[in-house]
Order: structure tokens, then sequence, then C-alpha cells
């Protein structure tokens, strides 16, 4: 790998394709952009003074990722005082009508209350799992733990939020 040679051109490279799924990430352990946009950051700093510590014969994503879930926990443990929240991004002088504005803010708020009130590992597992696409083997990874438990934490995580959001159908209990 280039980067752990030290090349920071191919770091720079690394960044831009991993900057989206590590903000997603640290976004779903802290529910805060701007928390999420300070824990990205740190995680890639801590990655390029760890690059020695990555095996190339492993995939690079869900190291990043293991390193971007902790930086967000740390920073979560760090902070003790609370910003005022942005303004919603929905709000401009163009686009969708008030009513349908007003209809996706709801739901947005729906679904970040109802991710928010997941436990942390199920949360981020539902995050790898469903934005980002990881399989269960390298969410496990990324979490630490075997297998069999992020196929748990994405499958509760998931029948929770259908449930917090009334989408809840007893028959997809049998779909583990």
């Amino acid at each position: 790998m280039r980067a752990a040679a030290g090349d920071r051109e191919a770091f720079g490279e690394l960044v831009k394709r991993y900057q989206a799924a590590a903000r997603r990430v640290t976004r779903a352990v802290t529910g805060d952009v701007h928390d999420a946009d300070d824990a990205a950051q740190d995680a890639f700093l801590s990655a390029l003074d760890r690059l020695e510590t990555y095996d190339p014969g492993r995939p690079f994503g869900p190291w990043l990722m293991r390193i971007a879930s902790n930086a967000a926990i740390d920073l979560i443990r760090r902070r003790t005082v609370r910003r005022a929240d942005a303004l919603d991004d929905t709000i401009s002088a163009r686009g969708a009508s008030p009513e349908t504005a007003a209809g996706n803010a709801e739901l947005r708020e729906r679904i970040a209350a109802a991710m928010a009130a997941l436990p942390e590992r199920q949360r981020i597992a539902v995050t790898l799992f469903d934005l980002e696409g990881y399989p269960h083997a390298e969410i496990a990874a990324i979490l630490g733990v075997p297998e069999g438990t992020a196929r748990s934490d994405v499958f509760h995580g998931r029948r929770a939020l259908r449930k917090a959001l009334g989408m809840y159908d007893p028959a997809m209990e049998e779909d583990p």
C-alpha cells in the first residue's frame, strides 16, 4: 500500500474514497452532523498515525470504520457541553412544497429518534449494513464481536426501527 509507505497523495485518495462512509458511521454513533465531522477527521488523523499497523492483506474499509466508530465513541465521552442544533438542511427558498418538506422533516426526525433509541452497537451495525453495504463478517470485525452477534445486532436493530416507525410486521420475525 503506497499510503503506508509514506505517500501522502495516496492517503489523500483513501480519504476521498472513504470520507462519506466514515461520516455516516460517526454520525450513527454521535447523532450530530458537527460531531460526526469532528470524529471522522479524528479518525483519519488516527489512521494516518497508525498506518504502519494496518495489515495490507485485509480490507482497508473495515479497519478504517473501526477507527471511525472508536473515534466517535471517544468524542462522545469527551464532550460535556452540547452545542445548539444547526438549522435543518431542508430549509431553502427552492425545492419541495412546505407540506412535502414538513413530511420529509418529520420522517427524518422519526428515523433519527428511532436510530438514537437503539443501543450503540445496534446503531453502528445497522448503519454499516444498510447504509454502507458491509457484510456481517466485516461488521463483526469492525465492532470486535463474533459474526453471529453482528447478525443479531443488525436483525434486532432493524426490528426495533420497524417497530418504532410503525412498520412492524410479526411475520418478519421468521427472517433472522
